[in-house]
Protein backbone atom coordinates (compact mmCIF):
# COMPACT_ATOMS: atom_id res chain seq x y z
CA UNK A 1 0.00 0.00 0.00
CA UNK A 2 1.50 3.37 -0.75
CA UNK A 3 1.93 5.81 1.81
CA UNK A 4 -0.23 8.64 2.15
CA UNK A 5 1.81 11.74 0.98
CA UNK A 6 1.13 14.89 3.85
CA UNK A 7 -1.04 17.70 1.65
CA UNK A 8 -0.09 20.12 4.36
CA UNK A 9 -2.50 22.59 4.99
CA UNK A 10 -3.92 25.90 2.97
CA UNK A 11 -4.09 29.25 4.48
CA UNK A 12 -6.83 31.73 3.31
CA UNK A 13 -6.06 35.39 3.90
CA UNK A 14 -8.70 37.17 2.45
CA UNK A 15 -8.83 41.07 2.92
CA UNK A 16 -12.04 42.55 1.83
CA UNK A 17 -14.09 39.32 0.87
CA UNK A 18 -15.61 37.66 3.64
CA UNK A 19 -13.68 34.47 3.77
CA UNK A 20 -16.72 31.98 4.85
CA UNK A 21 -18.06 30.44 1.76
CA UNK A 22 -14.52 30.47 0.21
CA UNK A 23 -13.43 28.39 3.31
CA UNK A 24 -16.26 26.12 3.21
CA UNK A 25 -15.55 25.21 -0.27
CA UNK A 26 -11.41 24.26 0.21
CA UNK A 27 -12.25 22.48 3.73
CA UNK A 28 -14.31 19.81 1.30
CA UNK A 29 -11.47 19.01 0.30
CA UNK A 30 -8.40 20.15 1.80
CA UNK A 31 -7.36 21.15 5.18
CA UNK A 32 -7.50 24.99 5.36
CA UNK A 33 -6.86 27.90 8.13
CA UNK A 34 -7.30 31.47 8.37
CA UNK A 35 -4.43 31.40 10.67
CA UNK A 36 -0.81 29.98 10.47
CA UNK A 37 0.48 28.85 13.75
CA UNK A 38 3.50 31.10 14.25
CA UNK A 39 5.43 32.87 11.48
CA UNK A 40 7.34 29.77 10.52
CA UNK A 41 3.95 27.68 10.57
CA UNK A 42 6.06 24.39 8.69
CA UNK A 43 1.82 22.80 7.90
CA UNK A 44 1.11 25.81 5.27
CA UNK A 45 1.84 24.29 1.75
CA UNK A 46 -0.38 26.23 0.20
CA UNK A 47 -1.72 30.05 -0.14
CA UNK A 48 -4.97 31.46 -1.21
CA UNK A 49 -5.00 35.15 -0.92
CA UNK A 50 -6.05 38.56 -1.33
CA UNK A 51 -4.46 41.99 -0.31
CA UNK A 52 -2.73 39.55 2.62
CA UNK A 53 -0.83 41.05 5.86
CA UNK A 54 2.57 42.43 4.58
CA UNK A 55 5.19 39.09 5.17
CA UNK A 56 2.21 37.07 6.50
CA UNK A 57 3.81 34.79 3.81
CA UNK A 58 7.52 35.55 4.38
CA UNK A 59 8.48 32.99 7.01
CA UNK A 60 6.39 29.91 5.78
CA UNK A 61 9.21 27.28 5.28
CA UNK A 62 7.08 24.77 2.90
CA UNK A 63 5.01 27.19 0.85
CA UNK A 64 4.69 25.39 -2.47
CA UNK A 65 2.42 27.87 -4.11
CA UNK A 66 0.45 31.05 -4.31
CA UNK A 67 -2.75 31.33 -5.21
CA UNK A 68 -4.58 34.76 -6.33
CA UNK A 69 -8.41 35.03 -5.52
CA UNK A 70 -8.41 37.74 -8.27
CA UNK A 71 -7.36 38.25 -12.22
CA UNK A 72 -4.90 40.57 -10.56
CA UNK A 73 -2.12 39.74 -8.93
CA UNK A 74 -0.39 43.24 -7.85
CA UNK A 75 -2.02 43.02 -4.57
CA UNK A 76 0.31 40.42 -3.57
CA UNK A 77 3.56 42.22 -5.59
CA UNK A 78 3.01 44.87 -2.54
CA UNK A 79 3.73 42.82 0.28
CA UNK A 80 7.61 43.18 1.04
CA UNK A 81 7.91 39.70 2.03
CA UNK A 82 6.24 37.81 -0.54
CA UNK A 83 8.27 34.10 -0.86
CA UNK A 84 9.95 33.45 -3.70
CA UNK A 85 7.66 30.52 -4.75
CA UNK A 86 4.82 30.18 -7.87
CA UNK A 87 2.35 32.66 -7.96
CA UNK A 88 -0.96 31.58 -9.59
CA UNK A 89 -3.50 33.53 -11.52
CA UNK A 90 -6.89 33.18 -11.61
CA UNK A 91 -8.46 32.01 -14.67
CA UNK A 92 -12.20 30.37 -15.32
CA UNK A 93 -14.21 29.99 -17.81
CA UNK A 94 -16.92 32.14 -15.50
CA UNK A 95 -14.52 34.97 -14.44
CA UNK A 96 -13.83 35.32 -18.47
CA UNK A 97 -17.56 35.41 -18.82
CA UNK A 98 -18.75 38.04 -16.64
CA UNK A 99 -15.47 40.60 -18.17
CA UNK A 100 -16.72 39.92 -21.60
CA UNK A 101 -20.11 40.48 -20.50
CA UNK A 102 -19.28 43.90 -19.30
CA UNK A 103 -16.63 45.01 -22.85
CA UNK A 104 -19.79 44.18 -24.46
CA UNK A 105 -22.11 46.21 -22.30
CA UNK A 106 -20.33 48.85 -22.35
CA UNK A 107 -19.08 48.98 -26.10
CA UNK A 108 -22.78 49.20 -27.26
CA UNK A 109 -24.19 51.30 -24.47
CA UNK A 110 -21.71 53.92 -26.21
CA UNK A 111 -21.68 52.80 -29.96
CA UNK A 112 -26.00 52.77 -29.56
CA UNK A 113 -25.70 56.38 -27.89
CA UNK A 114 -27.16 55.12 -24.85
CA UNK A 115 -26.09 58.20 -22.51
CA UNK A 116 -27.98 60.66 -24.87
CA UNK A 117 -30.89 58.19 -25.03
CA UNK A 118 -31.03 58.53 -20.73
CA UNK A 119 -31.00 62.22 -21.32
CA UNK A 120 -33.71 62.62 -23.81
CA UNK A 121 -35.99 60.46 -21.58
CA UNK A 122 -35.28 62.50 -18.27
CA UNK A 123 -36.07 65.64 -20.78
CA UNK A 124 -39.10 63.86 -22.81
CA UNK A 125 -37.37 64.60 -25.95
CA UNK A 126 -38.20 62.31 -29.15
CA UNK A 127 -35.22 62.37 -31.04
CA UNK A 128 -33.14 59.88 -33.71
CA UNK A 129 -30.12 60.63 -34.01
CA UNK A 130 -27.38 59.28 -36.80
CA UNK A 131 -26.26 55.64 -36.09
CA UNK A 132 -23.44 53.76 -37.64
CA UNK A 133 -22.85 50.28 -37.84
CA UNK A 134 -20.36 48.59 -35.98
CA UNK A 135 -18.39 48.33 -38.95
CA UNK A 136 -17.62 51.70 -38.93
CA UNK A 137 -16.19 51.44 -35.12
CA UNK A 138 -12.72 50.59 -34.03
CA UNK A 139 -12.45 49.12 -30.77
CA UNK A 140 -8.89 49.06 -29.31
CA UNK A 141 -7.92 46.34 -26.26
CA UNK A 142 -4.89 47.53 -24.09
CA UNK A 143 -4.19 44.11 -22.91
CA UNK A 144 -4.23 40.86 -24.35
CA UNK A 145 -4.48 38.33 -22.07
CA UNK A 146 -7.38 35.53 -21.64
CA UNK A 147 -9.52 38.12 -20.68
CA UNK A 148 -9.09 40.51 -23.64
CA UNK A 149 -8.93 37.95 -25.98
CA UNK A 150 -12.54 37.22 -25.05
CA UNK A 151 -14.00 39.88 -25.21
CA UNK A 152 -12.16 41.09 -28.59
CA UNK A 153 -13.95 37.21 -30.00
CA UNK A 154 -17.04 39.18 -28.86
CA UNK A 155 -16.55 42.47 -30.34
CA UNK A 156 -15.69 40.46 -33.40
CA UNK A 157 -18.78 38.40 -33.67
CA UNK A 158 -20.82 41.96 -33.40
CA UNK A 159 -19.09 43.93 -36.40
CA UNK A 160 -16.84 45.76 -34.29
CA UNK A 161 -12.95 46.33 -35.84
CA UNK A 162 -10.96 45.52 -32.93
CA UNK A 163 -7.36 46.40 -32.56
CA UNK A 164 -5.25 45.11 -29.62
CA UNK A 165 -2.03 46.34 -27.84
CA UNK A 166 0.13 44.38 -25.65
CA UNK A 167 4.13 44.45 -24.67
CA UNK A 168 4.93 41.70 -26.91
CA UNK A 169 2.46 41.90 -29.48
CA UNK A 170 1.23 38.44 -29.54
CA UNK A 171 -0.66 38.32 -32.64
CA UNK A 172 -4.76 36.96 -32.56
CA UNK A 173 -6.63 36.38 -35.65
CA UNK A 174 -9.20 38.78 -36.86
CA UNK A 175 -7.73 41.50 -35.15
CA UNK A 176 -5.31 44.37 -35.69
CA UNK A 177 -2.25 44.00 -33.22
CA UNK A 178 0.26 46.35 -31.89
CA UNK A 179 2.88 45.66 -29.64
CA UNK A 180 5.43 47.56 -27.78
CA UNK A 181 6.19 51.61 -27.02
CA UNK A 182 6.57 51.93 -30.66
CA UNK A 183 2.94 51.08 -31.45
CA UNK A 184 1.20 52.75 -28.64
CA UNK A 185 0.44 55.58 -30.36
CA UNK A 186 -0.33 54.10 -33.66
CA UNK A 187 -2.92 51.90 -32.05
CA UNK A 188 -4.42 54.90 -30.02
CA UNK A 189 -4.72 57.02 -33.17
CA UNK A 190 -6.61 53.97 -34.75
CA UNK A 191 -8.94 53.71 -31.96
CA UNK A 192 -12.47 55.22 -30.89
CA UNK A 193 -13.28 53.38 -28.34
CA UNK A 194 -10.15 52.51 -25.27
CA UNK A 195 -10.93 49.16 -23.42
CA UNK A 196 -8.34 48.93 -20.88
CA UNK A 197 -7.97 45.45 -19.68
CA UNK A 198 -4.21 45.88 -18.59
CA UNK A 199 -2.46 44.31 -15.45
CA UNK A 200 -1.10 46.79 -12.79
CA UNK A 201 3.01 46.74 -12.79
CA UNK A 202 5.70 49.27 -12.59
CA UNK A 203 5.10 50.08 -16.39
CA UNK A 204 1.51 50.35 -16.45
CA UNK A 205 1.18 52.26 -12.97
CA UNK A 206 -0.41 55.81 -14.30
CA UNK A 207 -0.48 54.86 -17.46
CA UNK A 208 -3.68 56.34 -18.95
CA UNK A 209 -2.55 59.98 -18.36
CA UNK A 210 -4.01 63.11 -20.39
CA UNK A 211 -1.50 63.02 -22.82
CA UNK A 212 -2.75 59.06 -23.51
CA UNK A 213 -6.13 60.15 -24.13
CA UNK A 214 -4.97 62.86 -26.35
CA UNK A 215 -4.14 60.41 -29.03
CA UNK A 216 -7.44 58.48 -29.32
CA UNK A 217 -9.29 59.43 -32.61
CA UNK A 218 -12.12 61.81 -31.89
CA UNK A 219 -13.14 62.00 -35.56
CA UNK A 220 -15.29 59.56 -36.01
CA UNK A 221 -19.00 57.75 -35.88
CA UNK A 222 -19.31 58.06 -32.36
CA UNK A 223 -18.57 62.42 -31.82
CA UNK A 224 -15.86 61.08 -30.17
CA UNK A 225 -13.23 58.96 -28.24
CA UNK A 226 -14.48 57.18 -25.28
CA UNK A 227 -12.69 55.22 -22.51
CA UNK A 228 -13.34 52.02 -20.69
CA UNK A 229 -11.59 51.40 -18.11
CA UNK A 230 -11.98 47.63 -16.31
CA UNK A 231 -8.40 46.92 -15.68
CA UNK A 232 -7.16 48.49 -12.48
CA UNK A 233 -7.33 51.64 -10.84
CA UNK A 234 -3.86 52.48 -10.63
CA UNK A 235 -3.66 52.16 -13.95
CA UNK A 236 -5.24 55.76 -14.63
CA UNK A 237 -5.26 59.35 -13.53
CA UNK A 238 -8.46 60.00 -11.89
CA UNK A 239 -7.62 64.02 -12.51
CA UNK A 240 -6.57 63.68 -16.36
CA UNK A 241 -10.01 61.67 -17.26
CA UNK A 242 -11.96 64.48 -15.59
CA UNK A 243 -9.53 66.82 -17.41
CA UNK A 244 -10.38 65.08 -20.94
CA UNK A 245 -13.44 64.99 -20.21
CA UNK A 246 -14.39 68.46 -19.77
CA UNK A 247 -12.25 69.58 -22.83
CA UNK A 248 -13.72 66.89 -25.03
CA UNK A 249 -10.61 64.76 -25.39
CA UNK A 250 -13.33 62.13 -24.21
CA UNK A 251 -16.79 62.31 -24.89
CA UNK A 252 -17.56 59.81 -22.30
CA UNK A 253 -16.43 57.33 -20.01
CA UNK A 254 -17.37 54.22 -18.48
CA UNK A 255 -14.85 53.17 -15.03
CA UNK A 256 -15.01 50.39 -12.97
CA UNK A 257 -12.37 50.70 -11.64
CA UNK A 258 -10.59 54.10 -9.87
CA UNK A 259 -7.08 55.05 -8.12
CA UNK A 260 -8.97 55.30 -4.59
CA UNK A 261 -11.52 52.97 -3.91
CA UNK A 262 -13.79 52.75 -2.41
CA UNK A 263 -14.46 56.45 -4.78
CA UNK A 264 -14.83 59.11 -2.08
CA UNK A 265 -17.90 60.64 -2.34
CA UNK A 266 -15.86 64.33 -2.64
CA UNK A 267 -15.00 62.68 -6.33
CA UNK A 268 -16.46 64.95 -9.20
CA UNK A 269 -16.36 61.63 -11.19
CA UNK A 270 -19.77 60.69 -9.21
CA UNK A 271 -21.93 63.50 -10.85
CA UNK A 272 -20.36 63.94 -14.30
CA UNK A 273 -22.95 63.48 -16.94
CA UNK A 274 -20.02 61.84 -19.58
CA UNK A 275 -19.27 59.04 -16.78
CA UNK A 276 -20.94 55.95 -16.19
CA UNK A 277 -19.58 54.50 -12.73
CA UNK A 278 -19.77 50.82 -11.66
CA UNK A 279 -18.02 49.43 -8.20
CA UNK A 280 -15.17 47.10 -9.26
CA UNK A 281 -18.03 45.05 -10.14
CA UNK A 282 -17.25 43.74 -13.80
CA UNK A 283 -16.19 40.94 -13.31
CA UNK A 284 -16.62 39.01 -9.61
CA UNK A 285 -14.79 36.25 -8.04
CA UNK A 286 -17.26 33.57 -7.03
CA UNK A 287 -15.84 30.93 -5.10
CA UNK A 288 -18.12 28.32 -6.73
CA UNK A 289 -16.13 28.98 -9.71
CA UNK A 290 -13.20 29.51 -8.99
CA UNK A 291 -12.04 27.35 -5.98
CA UNK A 292 -12.30 23.97 -8.14
CA UNK A 293 -9.68 24.83 -10.45
CA UNK A 294 -7.51 26.09 -7.28
CA UNK A 295 -7.38 22.72 -5.53
CA UNK A 296 -6.84 20.91 -8.86
CA UNK A 297 -3.90 22.82 -9.70
CA UNK A 298 -2.81 22.18 -5.92
CA UNK A 299 -3.26 18.11 -6.76
CA UNK A 300 -1.68 18.36 -9.84
CA UNK A 301 1.57 19.76 -8.59
CA UNK A 302 1.50 16.94 -6.12
CA UNK A 303 1.43 14.90 -8.66
CA UNK A 304 4.51 16.18 -10.25
CA UNK A 305 2.30 17.97 -12.75
CA UNK A 306 3.42 21.99 -13.80
CA UNK A 307 1.63 24.81 -12.50
CA UNK A 308 -0.81 26.68 -14.61
CA UNK A 309 -1.29 30.18 -15.27
CA UNK A 310 1.63 31.39 -13.40
CA UNK A 311 3.36 35.15 -13.20
CA UNK A 312 6.40 36.30 -14.33
CA UNK A 313 7.74 37.78 -11.73
CA UNK A 314 9.65 40.23 -13.51
CA UNK A 315 6.96 41.62 -15.59
CA UNK A 316 4.28 41.00 -12.53
CA UNK A 317 1.95 39.67 -14.18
Amino acid sequence: MAAQIDKGRVLLALTGYHPQRWYELIAARRDVTLEPDGEADPSITYAVVWKQRPNLLSSLPNLRAIFSIGAGVDHIFRDPGVPNVPIVRVVAENLTQYMTEYVVWRVLDHHRQGALYRNQQARKVWYEPPQRPASDIAVGIMGLGNLGRAAAKALMALGFHVNGWSRRGEPMEGVTVFGGERDLIPFLNATDILVVLLPLTPATHGILDYGLLKELRRRNGLGGAVLINAGRGQLQKDDDILRALDDGTLKEASLDVFETEPLPETSALWGHPKVFITPHAAATSDPAHLVGPMLDQMDALERGEPLRNTVDRQQQY
